[in-house]
């Protein structure tokens, strides 16, 4: 999941860059989307770990 937020906010910042401002908006927006995904999952991981209950093993 890493991997795509990385490739969304190179393709929104050259998108940027070269003036496609719509597929600029589209990308930010779809790596903001992911990042609040990500954000999510860590903090229940950690929530679950400090329950002791272990994911990663």
């Amino acid at each position: 999941m890493l991997n795509l937020l990385i490739l969304l906010i190179v393709v929104a910042l050259v998108a940027g860059a070269l003036g496609f401002t719509g597929v600029a908006a589209g990308a930010a927006t779809a790596a903001k989307f992911v990042f609040g995904l990500m954000v999510i999952g860590i903090i229940l991981v950690l929530i679950l770990m400090a329950m002791g209950i272990a994911l990663l093993v």
